[in-house]
């Protein structure tokens, strides 16, 4: 029978010799026997198992689970319960690192074309960044409710014409009217805005922030802090 030192392992199996070293002083892969110069001798059997341990540490199975799985008697229940667990640890894994990606490339974008960044600038980079997804639902349910009350000015026009039935469509524009003002009034109630030049976060009044020129992601106010006027960013304000 076959009998491999710790180098002959280590090098069979693709690891270094103290990864060997390791494993035997947890207890995980221990020689079959000692020689009588005191050197550590395996078997088939010990070199078949460190194979299995790096075949499981390849899937990302710790240690730990690997000890638990070696000691086990029924392989087949405690692999396929650990394998199980591993899965759902990878998953997570992967959407954590696909969250740190998607907000890696955002930054990227976000930097683009700014000149003379300082940690200020960053940090309104971060402040923009954290709140995006909440000003992207934001924008969808004000987009959702008002198809909504001008659905229903719609269908009263619609039943205006058909039947001559004209009185539906009073209440249906208070409606509409009411909704605009109440989707403006929850919109700028919950979004800030990042002056550019002091880099002062502030909410304008609702008047303001209502009439003012904008972009898609800017609009131009009056900070109270310099009390220049020009393009503010929009962040998610936290409410």
């Amino acid at each position: 029978m076959s009998k491999y030192t710790t180098g002959e392992v280590a090098k069979l199996c693709g690891v270094s010799v103290r990864t060997v070293q390791f494993y035997d002083s947890k207890g995980i892969l221990v020689p079959a026997e000692l020689s009588e110069g005191g050197r550590r001798l395996y078997a088939e059997e010990d070199l078949r198992k460190m194979k299995v341990i790096c075949f499981l540490k390849e899937l990302g199975f710790s240690l730990n689970k690997i000890a638990l799985l070696m000691e086990e008697e029924n392989v087949a229940e405690v692999i396929s319960l650990l394998a199980g667990q591993q899965k759902q640890e990878l998953e997570e894994e992967i959407r954590q690192r696909e969250t740190m990606l998607e907000r890696v490339n955002t930054l990227l974008r976000e930097l683009k074309g700014r000149e003379n960044l300082t940690m200020e600038s960053i940090g309104d980079i971060a402040k923009i960044m954290e709140g995006k997804k909440k000003l992207r639902r934001l924008r969808i349910w004000m987009l959702c409710t008002g198809i909504l009350a001008e659905a229903i000015t719609i269908a009263a026009i619609v039943l205006g014409v058909k039947t001559g039935i004209w009185w539906p469509i009073f209440p249906a524009a208070a409606i509409e009217i009411g909704a605009s003002v109440w989707i403006s009034a929850r919109y700028f109630g919950s979004v800030d805005y990042i002056c550019p030049h002091c880099h002062e976060v502030f909410r304008p009044a609702l008047r303001e922030a209502f009439w003012a020129n904008h972009t898609p992601n800017t609009r131009k106010l009056r900070c109270p802090k310099c009390g220049v006027k020009s393009f503010c960013v929009e962040t998610w304000g936290g409410k």
